[in-house]
């Protein structure tokens, strides 16, 4: 179990909290049970390995508050809009034999030894964490699922989930899913719709008549051009007449 040392807040004005800020500290409340609430602050350096981690709010600690030790569970944490920072902590009494609800965050193992995602499946997670009803004393850190021997089309409900004694689910009234192993998707190219495969053949059609009608038809520049050649042929022989000497008789 992770041991805590907590200072009281001598005040809970917000210029003595920003102040406990600044020199490392995290302000906290502390509530539940039959005792008052108090008004506490932690060390940051002394959260700071675990408070990001996912199971953090179902993680049961123990603080140690002037030589008083008690077992806390966090229940809420505020965090700065533009650092990110933790800034507020509520932290709740773990009382014995009491119970509570609690979200519990989903472990998966062995995903090796899945036939179905040796094969190219795919682990579709519906619940990554699951709301139970347990004793105060006794949360479990999270739900193991041994993935061994699951294929494709398995289904994995809570009903096949081993939990703690005294541990159950909150929702009762349907076996719901928390994950699945699902079928590979395979991107296929869209087909080209008729009308487009139509237009394209007719584009080719024409091309193709448009080359085999300029290599067999002569065009109206040839014909001009044969015609030039002939007239400068008959005016040279009519020149070529007129120049030439009678001959003597």
């Amino acid at each position: 179990m992770i041991n805590i040392k907590a200072n009281k807040r001598e005040k809970s004005t917000a210029g003595y909290n920003n102040k406990l800020r600044i020199d490392g500290f995290i302000p906290a409340i502390l509530y539940g049970g039959k005792n008052a609430n108090e008004k506490i602050s932690i060390a940051k350096k002394d959260l700071k390995n675990f408070i990001q981690n996912e199971s953090f709010l179902s993680t049961v600690f123990e603080i140690d508050i002037d030589g008083k030790k008690e077992k806390v569970l966090p229940r809420d944490v505020a965090y700065h809009v533009t650092t990110n920072e933790p800034i507020h902590l509520d932290l709740m009494r773990i009382v014995s034999g009491t119970k509570i609800v609690i979200e519990i965050p989903v472990k998966f193992i062995n995903n090796n030894e899945s036939p179905g995602l040796k094969r190219g499946g795919v682990l579709n997670i519906v619940r990554r964490k699951v709301e139970l009803k347990c004793p105060a004393d006794s949360i479990p850190e999270d739900i193991t699922i041994d993935l061994s021997g699951t294929d494709i089309g398995t289904s994995i409900k809570i009903s096949s989930v081993k939990l703690p004694e005294n541990v159950v689910p909150l929702i009762t009234d349907r076996d719901f899913v928390i994950a699945t192993v699902a079928a590979p998707t395979i991107i296929k190219e869209p087909e080209k719709p008729a009308e487009a495969e139509a237009a394209e053949g007719a584009e080719g059609e024409a091309a193709a008549q448009g080359t085999e009608g300029a290599t067999e038809t002569p065009g109206k520049e040839g014909e001009a051009a044969k015609k030039d050649e002939k007239g400068k042929d008959a005016s040279t022989d009519k020149k070529s007449a007129e120049k030439k000497p009678a001959e003597k008789k």
